[in-house]
């Protein structure tokens, strides 16, 4: 079974392939992934379809979970072993089953080692590849995997992104022998790719490319230096001069910068990647992240300078005005999404933390209400709203969310110590300082140094 690529599909696909681009490029997130599950059903082959399909599960489900299980494991249950037993007999048929599991975790290390295993019985080289890369980015301290990616790059004679691979699991595990050579193993082995030389080549020739085998290890080494940075960006910069339509130099420059946290450019060369892809949803997502972090490094500066100068009166207005437009823009672009798909909850929080934070609280409450339907947000949804009548001096109903959330939350973590603080707050603003204090003291029976509940707590018995 061969992969395939767009034009490629079969024509019943293509309407379905269609509307999955329209459902992405209005965000409707949900449905995007319904219909692009459809067409990898009937064509498991078609790579740009679950590069897609990963995307939008990536966006929906968030960052990748923390782990939990023995040692920080994370496991694939039952199902996925049932699930492997399958792939063996029926890998086909076991294609749609495994992506379901990825669904609920688009990073599943356990889902992800099988869809890669089951590509390569499959002789679907690149999408096993494909599946390998996605722990990759998601937990790239996985030693086991990555070296199992790696391993199959080198064996594909894909030295250079083998070499990478191995340097990604050297920043996380420095002493890795066996990563170490593999890393030197692949860029000699990718050096004398590119250089048409066969294992007898003598060592006269080798000598004389010695220094193109140290450029080509630097260019790939993790972990690198401000100054090495710079270097490698300098002769990015060149080759990007000589090819600025060459996708690859353009994703690595615009990685080079963000390294760098050189945000404005960064974000410049991921919109030119994002562009010459054909609209790669993840590079979309990264230049909007460089965006927004240029917009935040840009007010930190601002900051900055007139704490510096506090009697810059002309600073302190532009600081004042930069961020009533960073403001602005961000409401504007949450408002933009949520007419797009006005059914999203997850847009819907986003709108009304944004209205919050711009001081539009009447608007901000309409928005969250809506995005308590979702379930997965629905505590910080809650909590917002908390705040947000709290600001309106409306405290009855800003603790009845409290309450609301804490119904949902049972072990005391973060997000609960939170809650409690926040409506132990309200209580003793209302003068319930009974409220107020068991709420202090549940925190208290569990984390004696958060914030100032100790003094809280301990004042009340003198």
């Amino acid at each position: 079974m061969p992969e395939i690529i767009e034009k490629e599909l079969p024509p019943t696909l293509k309407p379905l392939w269609l509307k999955a681009l329209s459902a992405v490029q209005t965000a409707n997130l949900p449905y995007a992934v319904s219909l692009l599950q459809a067409v990898l059903k009937d064509s498991p082959g078609f790579l740009d379809g679950r590069k897609l399909l990963r995307s939008c599960e990536i966006q929906l489900c968030g960052a990748p979970k923390k782990k939990g299980g023995i040692f920080g494991i994370q496991t694939g249950g039952m199902g996925l072993m049932k699930l492997a037993n399958q792939a063996k007999k029926d890998p086909v048929g076991s294609l749609p089953l495994i992506e379901k599991e990825l669904e609920k975790d688009p990073y599943n290390e356990a889902a992800s080692e099988l869809l890669f295993d089951t590509f390569v019985r499959m002789e679907l080289f690149d999408s096993a590849a494909f599946a390998l890369e996605t722990v990759r980015k998601g937990y790239p301290e996985n030693a086991k995997l990555l070296h199992k990616l790696a391993e199959f790059y080198f064996t594909h004679n894909q030295h250079l992104i083998a070499s990478d691979v191995y340097n990604d699991i050297i920043k996380h595990h420095p002493t890795d022998s066996a990563a170490i050579k593999g890393a030197k193993d692949a860029s000699a082995r990718a050096s004398m790719q590119k250089q048409k030389w066969d294992e007898n080549a003598d060592m006269r020739t080798l000598m004389r490319n010695a220094a193109e085998v140290e450029e080509l290890e630097k260019a790939t080494r993790s972990g690198l230096t401000q100054e090495q940075l710079e270097e490698r960006r300098d002769r990015t910069i060149e080759k990007y001069n000589a090819d600025p339509n060459h996708l690859t130099t353009v994703k690595d420059l615009a990685n080079i910068y963000e390294q760098l946290e050189d945000w404005h450019n960064a974000q410049t060369f991921y919109t030119w990647a994002h562009s010459l892809s054909s609209g790669d949803v993840a590079l979309s997502i990264k230049a909007g992240q460089m965006k927004d972090r240029a917009a935040e490094a840009d007010i930190h500066n601002l900051e900055a300078a007139a704490a510096a100068d506090p009697n810059n009166a002309e600073l302190q207005a532009a600081l004042i005005a930069h961020k009533a437009e960073r403001l602005a823009l961000v409401v504007a672009e949450a408002k933009r999404r949520v007419d797009q798909n006005p059914t999203d909850p997850q847009l819907r929080y986003e709108l009304g933390n944004a209205l919050y934070q711009a001081g539009d609280l009447s608007a901000a409450i309409l928005h969250l209400q809506q995005a308590t339907r979702n379930p997965h947000i629905r505590t910080k949804v809650l909590l917002l709203l908390g705040r947000t009548f709290k600001a309106k001096h409306m405290f009855d109903l800003s603790i009845k969310q409290y309450s609301d959330a804490l119904s949902d939350l049972h072990s005391m973590d973060n997000t609960k110590k939170e809650v409690l603080y926040e409506k132990g707050l309200i209580h003793d603003e209302m003068g319930d300082k009974a409220h107020a204090l068991d709420c202090f003291k549940q925190i208290y029976e569990v984390d004696y140094g958060y914030r100032d509940v100790a003094q809280r707590v301990e004042s009340s018995y003198q």
